[in-house]
């Protein structure tokens, strides 16, 4: 079984790049941004990794943080949620040369991403 570690937290932001600054002032955040896939990432030192979310972004929604889960098989893990009373909110996207993601609601309604990496 995979070990669903957190891989990934994205805060949403209608400007991103404002939100980048805010947390790379206030918490000294490396701050860098994709233009390719228009997304602005941050990176704590020692801590975890992420996102800025945009209202362009599928999964979208104001005042939520996201939190993905790191998994070698989405289907799979997709497939045990929904056996065990959890709903696919958005299937599996794929970004590609880049990564897999999903999201889920648990059966109380949290929702909860989940995130392959390719190998690079």
């Amino acid at each position: 079984m995979a070990n669903y570690s957190i891989a990934h937290i994205e805060i949403p932001a209608v400007d991103a790049s404002q939100a980048g600054m805010f947390y790379s002032e206030v918490f000294g955040w490396n701050i860098q941004t994709n233009t390719a896939h228009n997304y602005v990432t941050f990176q704590a030192e020692g801590g975890l990794r992420g996102g800025f979310q945009g209202p362009h972004e599928k999964a979208y929604q104001p005042g939520r943080l996201l939190v993905y889960l790191a998994t070698d098989d989405i289907d799979a893990a997709l497939a045990e949620i929904e056996a065990h009373g959890g709903k696919t909110i958005v299937p599996k996207t794929v970004i590609p040369n880049i990564l897999e993601w999903a999201i889920f609601a648990d059966p109380a309604g949290n929702q909860v991403g989940l995130s392959r990496r390719y190998n690079s």
